[in-house]
């Protein structure tokens, strides 16, 4: 099959992994991230990934160059390129989202269940290979 279709809001839902990457396109990359209460992504700037987040469940905060907003269940977010940005999970359950990087950032397939096992990956970044 060309291209990606499932429901995205179950899988968001169900997925209990820091970073899962979905499926992976020439231009756009699509990932699956659960917050852990009290955890963030970490302050990061995307130098040539524009980026968007939709929360599915949780309450959380998010930074884009020193804004601070407030977000949670049908929260849309979108960090443009050379934006300084981080997530938080500010609430008591793991805050449930997925993002779109467009281009790709990370390697097609990648599987982090922690962020200390996505900060440890030294080969995390997109090495042009795609899902098809």
């Amino acid at each position: 099959m060309k291209g990606y279709v499932d429901d995205i809001e179950r899988l968001t839902q169900e997925n209990t992994d820091f970073r899962r990457v979905l499926y992976t396109a020439r231009s756009t990359q699509l990932v699956l991230m659960a917050i852990p209460a009290g955890g963030e992504i970490g302050e990061e700037v995307h130098d040539k990934e524009d980026q968007f987040f939709r929360v599915e469940s949780g309450e959380g905060e998010v930074l884009i160059d020193g804004v601070t907003h407030k977000v949670g269940d049908g929260s849309a977010v979108i960090v443009p390129k050379g934006a300084r940005h981080n997530v938080k999970n500010v609430g008591a359950e793991p805050l449930k989202l997925y993002t779109l990087y467009s281009p790709p950032h990370h390697r097609d397939g990648i599987v982090h269940r922690t962020k200390a096992e996505a900060d440890a990956d030294e080969d995390e970044h997109f090495d042009g290979k795609t899902t098809e």
